[in-house]
């Protein structure tokens, strides 16, 4: 596949004064659908974007400085819908070690429903020191989950008192390994409905407690 993926696209009308917020969500939308298409941020470019938009290249600048501030815009729009989902992924569940295993089982699934996006974001290379929008919004999603239910689990003394982060760090550890793995290597005999995957992961939730 050429570097402009997906170039079909059409002239764009001269948008209506105050619109440049819903032209940016068009951006970040066609740049998403354009990555899952290409599998690769390599094959990617703005030309491609701009074209499926129906703008010119001068336009996306407008909105992200370089393509690499656009890929950040992405990945974090991405990282707001996984908030969602592990937002109500324990909804109901009054059991903290049952939460904590259900937030754990809805990243897996996640990020295998969204294999391509979930690969492109976690391969970005964060330097020491310099957090991204993707790290900021990361980290106040996943990890923010993850954190309460452990903090709630240390409260009720399920858990021996300690370091929340490095706990959340097991947690968030084993669902991304499974994820990845089972993203990279799908053929592995992972079972009916992600079997394997819930048994290690409620082997690690309950393994907290003894710790």
């Amino acid at each position: 596949m050429s570097e402009d993926v997906a170039v079909r696209g059409t002239a764009r009308p001269r948008s209506p004064r105050g619109s440049g917020e819903q032209l940016a969500e068009e951006i970040i939308s066609a740049t998403t659908d354009l990555l899952i298409e290409a599998g690769t941020e390599e094959k990617v470019s703005i030309r491609a974007v701009a074209r499926r938009v129906g703008v010119t290249s001068p336009s996306i600048y407008l909105h992200f400085e370089d393509k690499e501030a656009l890929l950040d815009a992405v990945c974090a729009r991405f990282f707001e819908q996984f908030d969602e989902v592990m937002m109500h992924a324990a909804d109901g569940i009054d059991d903290l070690f049952e939460r904590a295993l259900a937030q754990g089982m809805a990243y897996v699934r996640f990020a295998i429903d969204s294999a391509v996006m979930y690969r492109i974001t976690f391969a970005r290379i964060t330097p020491p020191g310099k957090p991204t929008l993707t790290d900021e919004v990361l980290l106040s999603s996943a990890f923010v989950h993850f954190s309460d239910t452990v903090e709630a689990l240390m409260a009720e003394g399920s858990i021996p008192r300690g370091d929340v982060v490095q706990t959340v760090l097991q947690l968030w550890s084993t669902a991304h390994g499974l994820a990845s793995l089972m993203i990279a290597k799908p053929g592995l005999p992972w079972g009916d409905d992600l079997e394997l995957a819930e048994s290690t992961m409620r082997a690690v939730c309950r393994g907290l407690g003894n710790q």
